[in-house]
């Protein structure tokens, strides 16, 4: 049992770090997911200009990703439709619309210049042997730009997740470029559906956004959205109106989705409704308005990190600089040895070290002839010559010997030490080069890709209980003692909406704050049914006329009722005590009438309510006579709100 147990924590271990870092989860260093990172891998694998069949590229990929074709196909498709490092050619499918793409074999793509830039540079990246062993892979790409902030991402690993909202490529170089000069700098979600959002709580990448449709109500009979939320498509947006309007949320007599290259659905409202009255409901009730949970959840350094918007944009200006200044000291260094080699092959030549080795026998002679022919020569060179250096020299060809240009040699030399000079200068600035880097790649972009398409605005969320209009019809049935929306006969009490609550006084006395019923039952006999909003309720002053049972005395008590559990019982008068009249008005009449005895003379008495103190919920009543009761009536009738009670038993 110990080893089962032992065997099943290693492997769920070895389990949840492979999803958390090698599925679920993008690296801080590129912002991509390992399947991303081996399409791009792919692409650079492959290029050659042209565009390259989809279904290649996923087979290629196939070397890399250990997992089976369609989880490949798909993931190229998301990251295609980003519209920054693949070029598409053909139906990749339509975001807005939700419409899936051509099959794999039918459309091309292929690694756009961007992300060559951004990505490709395999002299400072480090590889790593792939999952079988016969290729190797890059284990993250040293990107130029916090990529996660571009694309963000969404992704569900063993016990956490991550939420991470796509920026505006421009505004996320301004703040890279601030950052680098020590200013301050905001970033907010940027979306390519448009639309509008509050970041009022968005804390850095770590709160809540609330987004929004942009909803046209110039023609008041109709609405027409022109932009959609983020995370959804025309197609979830039209089937939550849907289920709206068909549960009586939303007035709506028809919708038209017109949507193309842009988004424009029609909403066609019911007779006697207008645009400004259903704005709120389709906020409230659709797709139109949505609030989205962040959390900045990367991979850093091989582990799960927790992060903000402002933390990666400054470990990444960070990142920024270092791979600047390994690929300036890279290309120094080439220069360096380029340099060093073009100064042996003219004093190689000048000096004409290549006959020392007319009379030479051996391989070592030879080598050593031309190192000795160096020695005098050795203050101009950059470092000592070597072995391979030689090799080198003894390839050139006697026709390259016998037409040799020193004049261009030297112009060669000159620009190699240009060049040096002016990378010593970069590394000594290289704040200044990363931001011009910076600029240089802003530069390139197209306006349609760093434009802003979300607007930024602060808007409250609309409560669903505000926005609902009360247009269900609630019914009680005497005969049957129901009440609900669901009961087809009887009278209707009042309108209500699915969010409403209802007091529900019975016969019995008892008392309950219920929601609004389908179908409850609640006895042939019901003395108030009205909605439990406190505010409302607060304002009805129970005037409750009751028989003591033990005594046969009649009472009164007048009491409001504030404080309630849902769903929970209580009893208005005390348990020995029958109602015979409950009403609701702050000032009536209402008839005693006693049970006829010997010397009683009065059998009738008239009081008039408001002459009696009002009471806690809890206390008892006030006798009003020391006579037993037989029945007591309204002495002056006149509509009232109150349902009275039947006398059937």
């Amino acid at each position: 049992m110990d080893y089962l147990q032992t065997l099943f924590n290693r492997n769920f271990l070895e389990y949840a770090s492979y999803v958390i870092r090698d599925r679920a989860i993008p690296d801080l260093e590129d912002g991509l997911k390992p399947v991303q990172r081996r399409i791009l891998h792919s692409l650079f694998d492959m290029d050659d200009g042209k565009f390259h069949k989809v279904a290649n590229v996923v087979g290629h990929c196939m070397k890399y990703h250990p997992h089976g074709d369609a989880s490949i196909g798909s993931a190229l498709i998301v990251l295609a439709n980003k519209e920054l490092f693949i070029d598409r050619q053909g139906n990749f499918g339509n975001v807005i619309t939700g419409d899936a793409a051509s099959a794999p074999r039918y459309i091309e793509c292929r690694a756009t210049p961007l992300a060559s830039e951004l990505f490709y540079n395999p002299d400072i990246t480090r590889y790593l042997p792939s999952y079988d062993g016969r290729n190797r892979e890059p284990a993250a790409f040293r990107a130029k730009l916090p990529i996660i902030l571009l694309l963000g991402a969404e992704g569900i690993a063993v016990g956490m997740s991550t939420r991470i909202m796509p920026h505006n490529v421009r505004e996320v170089i301004e703040a890279e470029k601030s950052c680098l000069s020590g200013k301050p700098f905001t970033l907010y979600p940027d979306f390519f559906n448009g639309g509008f959002v509050d970041v009022s709580n968005y804390e850095d990448g770590l709160g809540k956004i609330l987004a929004r449709a942009k909803l046209d109500i110039s023609d008041e009979k109709r609405i027409l959205i022109r932009e959609i939320p983020f995370g959804t498509t025309t197609e979830s947006l039209i089937a939550s109106i849907e289920n709206a309007t068909r549960s009586g949320k939303l007035k709506i007599s028809e919708i038209n989705d017109y949507t193309t290259d842009t988004v424009e659905i029609e909403l066609k409202l019911q007779r006697g409704v207008y645009s400004n009255d259903v704005v709120d409901a389709l906020y409230a009730f659709t797709d139109c308005e949505l609030s989205i949970s962040c959390n900045l959840l990367v991979i850093k350094d091989n582990m799960p990190v927790l992060m903000t918007v402002t933390d990666v944009i400054k470990d990444h200006t960070k990142r920024l600089v270092s791979i600047l200044k390994d690929e300036l000291e890279l290309e120094r260094s080439n220069l360096t040895d380029r340099l060093h080699m073009r100064t042996l092959e003219r004093i190689f030549i000048e000096e004409r070290i290549y006959k020392r080795i007319e009379t030479m026998k051996t391989a070592d002679t030879v080598i050593a002839a031309v190192l000795k022919g160096f020695e005098p020569f050795r203050e101009q060179l950059i470092r000592e010559v070597t072995n391979e250096d030689v090799d080198r020299l003894l390839k050139i060809p006697i026709r390259r010997i016998s037409l040799y240009d020193i004049n261009k040699n030297r112009e060669e030399v000159a620009t190699i030490n240009l060049r040096i000079k002016e990378i010593n200068r970069l590394l000594k600035n290289i704040v200044g080069y990363a931001i011009s880097t910076l600029d240089g790649i802003l530069s390139k972009l197209p306006s349609e890709t760093t434009e802003r398409r979300t607007k930024i605005g602060s808007f409250t969320k609309v409560d669903a209980k505000e926005a609902v209009t009360r247009n269900v019809p609630l019914r009680y049935d005497r005969s049957t003692g129901y009440v609900g929306t669901g009961v087809s006969t009887g009278t209707q009490i009042l309108k209500v909406t699915h969010y409403d609550r209802i007091l529900v006084l019975r016969r019995s006395g008892i008392y309950t704050v219920v929601d609004v019923p389908e179908k409850l039952f609640v006895d042939k006999g019901m003395w108030y049914c009205g909605l439990s909003d406190k505010e409302l309720l607060s304002r009805v002053l129970f005037t409750i006329l009751y028989k003591d049972e033990k005594t046969g005395y009649p009472c009164i008590k007048r009491c409001r009722i504030e404080g309630f559990i849902l769903n929970r019982d209580y009893l208005i008068v005390p348990e020995d005590a029958k109602i015979l009249y409950v009403g609701t008005k702050d000032s009536f009449t209402f008839t005693v009438n006693y049970t006829k005895k010997p010397r009683i003379k009065t059998l009738v008495e008239s009081f008039n309510a408001q002459d009696f103190r009002e009471k806690g919920l809890k206390a008892r009543g006030v006798r009003l006579a020391t006579r037993e009761v037989s029945s007591i009536t309204q002495g002056e009738p006149k509509k009232s709100s109150l349902t009275k009670a039947t006398n059937k038993k």
